[in-house]
């Protein structure tokens, strides 16, 4: 994924592996959230910022999986914003091997900007539009 925008890198833990002695497939979304957490923290500065408002909720999730993952093994899920439409945004992401860089998932997110008191969607903030172009590898 030459576009990606940021880099998450962590190690499997003994709790996300299933069985089999790979990690589960459930815990794939898990890594997807940790690195859209981190992004979205990369972008904002909470120092000076309270969480954004409006909201946002994940409305969809797919993950291929190409390899497994094992114990201890550092990995990095690498995530690219795809598209920015009016309500929402896309997220791609590329889940390596920090070791040996084999491809174990590819996978991709859709978030919808949410307004919760209305209970509605609402357009992606021009702001969120510029933060969200941003290249923070």
């Amino acid at each position: 994924m030459a576009n990606h925008v940021f880099t998450h890198r962590l190690d499997v833990r003994f709790r996300d592996c299933d069985a089999m002695g790979h990690v589960n497939n459930a815990v794939y979304l898990t890594y997807m959230e940790q690195a859209r957490f981190k992004h979205w923290r990369a972008l904002w500065n909470y120092a000076e910022d309270r969480f954004p408002d409006p909201g946002v909720i994940l409305a969809r999730a797919e993950c291929d999986y190409k390899s497994p993952a094992r114990l201890g093994e550092a990995i990095e899920v690498r995530l690219s914003v795809a598209a920015i439409g009016r309500t929402s945004f896309q997220y791609e992401y590329e889940i390596v091997s920090g070791e040996d860089g084999r491809l174990i998932a590819n996978a991709k997110t859709v978030q919808v900007v949410y307004d919760y008191a209305k209970n509605t969607p609402v357009p992606v903030p021009e702001r969120w539009r510029e933060l969200l172009n941003k290249k923070l590898v």
